[in-house]
């Protein structure tokens, strides 16, 4: 998606969001990439895969898991926005909420069971305190 937003820059140029959004865009990068780093810390610390769709050794609750369920997701978002914002691409902003369904659906449900059967009532807990995305 991140290809598309860019390619509709090249192929249907249109007028530029302006200085702010080059800004805003920024932030926004940057914030993706400290969720980022922040989550992978977390898998580091537990000993556990960060690959999507294998068996989890151990529920992540503490860090940045204590605000989010899907901070590696929720950045994929952020990174999706905040370059289509440094690229005033309007197809990338669009995108925005067409993967976060995808992510809910093909990552996020199948890996939230996962953790429902592995880790029972400890799951349930955390997901009861701890919203989806943010």
């Amino acid at each position: 998606m991140l290809v598309a937003a860019w390619a509709q820059t090249v192929m249907l140029p249109g007028p530029k969001f302006g200085p702010w959004a080059r800004f805003a865009g920024t932030l926004v990068i940057a914030g993706g990439l400290v969720l980022i780093g922040l989550a992978f810390a977390e898998f580091r610390r537990a000993d556990t895969s960060v690959v999507p769709h294998q068996e989890p050794r151990a529920i992540l609750t503490s860090g940045i898991y204590r605000l989010s369920r899907n901070p590696i997701y929720l950045a994929d978002l952020l990174l999706l926005a905040g370059f289509s914002l440094r690229w005033s691409a309007w197809l990338g902003l669009i995108l925005v909420p067409v993967l976060a369904m995808i992510l809910t659906r093909r990552f996020i449900l199948p890996e939230e069971d996962r953790l429902r059967a592995g880790f029972g009532p400890e799951f349930a807990q955390w997901a009861s305190r701890t919203r989806r995305w943010l």
